[in-house]
């Protein structure tokens, strides 16, 4: 799974590296520990034209009764994407990427020290694109009208939210986790937005390339959604090893 990221790049940057136009009023300060339900950048196509919008991570569809639905669904499975409920309409018709510098994952070795709980203690891991290059998460978007909400011409009466897809990890990554993003090369980014296809083929989207990512370890101090600075991302002092080397 996907269930923290790094999203530092300013709004400028997204919007020329992808050709879209911001439409939210508001700027996302530099997160280096976004969390599920967090606002986020994603870029989309909409009324043939490709937007930046600011969205919260944590899909919520569009027949979903409660919005809490979406603090569980904040990845989709690449395999049943298309079949599930939750999923399946955003799949023909919105699809979205995820702009991001990096991830986190959390590796549990086979002499790990024991937790509390008598559980392998986790090391958490950033995984980022070698070159220091964004990466282009491939996700689904929904637009979901809150009932609590009267006046359907509130702002607050419909929620953008969003979700990352997974597929299952290549060998070097799964020695960190079985699961991993999917990412949209930049010449398949047009198809995998445009509305006019409703299935797109699998082949538009990549696993992760060992060649094109690193993996480190780094501080602890990321497992708190509420520690957010530029040193969660600096690799520990004492480890020099690279897991895809």
């Amino acid at each position: 799974m996907c269930g923290r990221y790094v999203a530092v790049a300013d709004r400028s940057v997204i919007s020329r590296e992808f050709q879209a136009m911001p439409v939210d009023a508001s700027e996302l300060a530099p997160d280096y520990n976004v969390a599920p339900t967090k606002p986020v950048y994603a870029v989309l196509e909409r009324h043939d034209e490709r937007q930046l919008r600011v969205l919260n991570w944590g899909l919520i569809p569009s027949w979903a009764k409660d919005s809490k639905i979406g603090s569980r669904l904040i990845n989709a499975r690449l395999e049943t994407a298309a079949e599930k409920p939750s999923f399946r309409r955003a799949w023909a018709k919105r699809r979205a990427l995820l702009p991001a510098d990096g991830y986190y994952e959390w590796y549990a070795s086979p002499d790990a020290p024991l937790t509390k709980a008598n559980k392998p203690r986790k090391q958490p891991y950033y995984i980022h694109p070698k070159d220091g290059g964004l990466m282009a998460m491939a996700g689904l978007y929904e637009i979901w009208r809150d009932p609590s909400v009267a006046d359907a011409q509130d702002p607050d009466a419909f929620r953008w939210t969003c979700t990352i897809l997974t597929m299952s990890s290549t060998d070097q990554l799964g020695r960190i986790h079985d699961r991993m993003p999917l990412l949209v090369p930049e010449r398949n980014i047009h198809q995998w937005l445009s509305n006019d296809i409703a299935d797109p083929p699998a082949d538009l989207l990549l696993p992760a390339s060992p060649d094109y990512l690193q993996a480190y370890p780094v501080s602890t101090s990321v497992n708190r959604v509420a520690n957010n600075s530029p040193d969660l991302i600096d690799p520990l002092p004492a480890e020099t090893d690279d897991l895809f080397s």
